[in-house]
């Protein structure tokens, strides 16, 4: 096979192979096309790239490979010059109607890490999750170099400084990483999620789990990930997590539903009921904030109800591009394992007896494969809405 990865646009500071996996895939008998500069972002000189066994070329000729790997979603342009039959392995989000058509036009089989199977063998082609953990942990790191105050307990012959209180919601892969990186920093965590393995799994990295009475199963969707709220379990989640980020002095949201626009857990008034000083962190601020008021890219100070000062909210874009070198790393490694699924006996070939592949390809020969986005479930009529009842905060 023929691989390549191209320099992808600013800002983005990933690439989608590194010199470590190149070697591996030329090892194999591969030819791998890297063009120019395609890894500085992420710490790679072309050199490095040369001594891995890899062509490094101004321009990628892109009819003439048979895999193409990235990490931003690729232009319509881009894939119109792609040879029918290639392969196309990387992040495919959003899912516009442009770019499948023009996938499908190309016919191009395309390889969307977003639809790889949750699935304990999919896990070495799981970029969600490898990217997630480096987004997890930038979360804290943006959150401690912004917060006036120290996150771990200072005991001093000047006095004693109590540590930080920090809240996480949504306790994915980015989730548990914050949680895991602000109890090495010394915070004291509190975390929640919807799904029915959460409060295990926060419990297990040293969170306290904040019980917000909802029936978990709702919050469930298929393959393991969250599902969407209707309005009035919704209402009723932020009215019990109000009290808990009131009191906090960093609160950091993680949670997403593929394919769906981020839910909102943090209102205007929730924020603004916080401790001036205090910083919000919304890593899917990109995709609509799970905070109200969050900008993508922008810091947003807003005025606290407590009195004079000001909460800050970060609005993250792609977090794990903050952390290129180990981001790629783990990304290339995640290309590599999807690219030993197309070394058949019988050569190059895509075949969906192959459960990963078949739950990746978004398109394939002239046809779109993608099933339609998950909507929230109906919600059951009631006569008054259920308030939170005492019980429900730990």
């Amino acid at each position: 096979m023929t691989i390549a990865a191209p320099r992808e646009p600013a800002p983005e500071t990933r690439v989608a192979l590194v010199p470590e996996t190149v070697a591996a895939l030329t090892r194999a008998g591969h030819s791998v096309i890297i063009e120019t500069h395609a890894g500085l972002a992420a710490g790679h000189t072309d050199a490095d790239y040369e001594r891995a066994g890899a062509s490094v070329v101004p321009g990628i000729d892109l009819a003439a490979i048979d895999v193409l790997a990235h990490v931003t979603p690729l232009p319509p342009e881009a894939i119109a010059r792609l040879r029918r039959g290639a392969v196309t392995i990387g992040l495919m989000a959003p899912f516009t109607d442009e770019r499948l058509a023009a996938l499908t036009e190309a016919g191009v089989t395309a390889l969307a890490f977003e639809k790889v199977p949750r699935t304990s063998r999919a896990q070495a082609m799981d970029v969600l999750s490898s990217q997630a953990l480096a987004a997890g942990y930038r979360c804290v790191l943006e959150a401690a170099i912004r917060l006036p105050r120290f996150f771990p307990l200072a005991m001093t012959a000047a006095g004693t400084v109590p540590p930080a209180k920090v809240v996480v919601l949504g306790i994915g892969v980015a989730g548990l990483q914050a949680i895991a990186t602000a109890k090495r920093l010394g915070a004291n965590v509190a975390a929640n999620d919807i799904r029915p393995s959460s409060a295990e799994e926060a419990r297990s990295v040293g969170a306290t789990f904040i019980d917000v009475g909802l029936d978990t199963s709702e919050g469930t969707g298929t393959g393991g990930y969250a599902r969407a709220l209707g309005d009035d379990s919704a209402a009723r989640q932020q009215a019990a997590l109000a009290p808990h980020i009131a009191d906090a002095d960093v609160l950091i949201t993680t949670a997403g539903v593929p394919g769906q626009a981020a839910p909102r857990l943090a209102t205007a008034e929730m924020v603004a009921a916080m401790r001036p000083g205090s910083v919000v962190v919304d890593m899917l601020a990109a995709s609509g904030g799970n905070v109200e008021g969050s900008l993508p890219g922008q810091d947003v100070k807003v005025a606290s109800s407590r009195g004079d000062g000001e909460i800050t909210i970060v609005g993250l874009t792609v977090p794990a591009a903050d952390l290129p070198a180990d981001a790629s790393r783990l990304y290339a490694k995640n290309v590599q394992n999807m690219v030993n699924l197309l070394d058949t006996d019988d050569g190059f070939a895509v075949i969906f007896d192959d459960d990963i592949l078949e739950g990746a390809a978004i398109t394939h020969d002239g046809a779109n494969r993608l099933e339609p986005a998950p909507q929230p479930a109906p919600q059951e009529p009631a006569a008054e809405a259920e308030a939170p009842r005492e019980g429900d905060e730990k």
